[in-house]
């Protein structure tokens, strides 16, 4: 902030003070992980886990969830994570210490979630695996891929989602949703599902 202070024209103009503005306070930006403000989220693939047993440093890890959706453990081998949620994990994680380590407390922290994506490739300008970290419909991650190229067929768009014993392949037509307000064919995403523009 910059002060000036005027006096008569028989004096000597004074020299300009500065006023120092005061620094504006710093944040700190904490990452919080998944902990119980999601207690219904399914770890996947990928996710990194940060587990210990109370009173049991030895017992401190952190655990990468392999492609086949499992990990392994000291004392009581591998584990499947994947479709399960932290409480779930956690209770089937300390019925099995528990012949190892009585009454065990475990936690389950995910550090890091790395299997929320969706893909979008074909004929658009960034084909490539987009982060799920919020809530996105096909309209938006067409935007995120650069958006559809002169040469796609926009009435052909298609969703392709893996189930638990099928792929299902949902139909988008993009001109109806931009150009015809059918707003109720813009759905939203979930993870692993595949955008193909043709």
């Amino acid at each position: 902030m910059l002060a000036i202070t005027a006096i008569g024209c028989t004096h000597a103009a004074p020299a300009l003070e500065t006023i120092p503005t005061p620094a504006p306070a710093q944040t700190e930006t904490v990452v919080q992980p998944l902990t119980d403000a999601t207690p219904d989220y399914a770890m996947g693939a990928g996710d990194i886990l940060e587990i210990s047993v109370w009173k049991d440093p030895a017992l401190t890890r952190q655990v990468v969830i392999l492609p086949d959706g499992t990990f392994s453990f000291p004392l009581v081998g591998r584990f499947r994570a994947a479709g399960k949620t932290i409480d779930q994990l956690k209770s089937e994680m300390e019925f099995a210490l528990v012949r190892f380590i009585p009454e065990p407390d475990l936690s389950v922290i995910v550090q890091q979630v790395n299997s929320q994506v969706v893909y979008v490739i074909g004929k658009v300008n960034r084909p490539g695996h987009f982060p799920l970290n919020r809530n996105i419909d096909v309209l938006q991650a067409l935007a995120m891929a650069g958006g559809v190229n002169i040469f796609a067929d926009t009435r052909d768009i298609r969703i392709f989602r893996k189930t638990d014993k099928q792929t299902m392949v949902i139909p988008f037509d993009y001109k109806a949703v931009t150009e015809e307000n059918q707003l109720d064919g813009n759905i939203q995403l979930q993870r692993g599902d595949v955008v193909v523009v043709k």
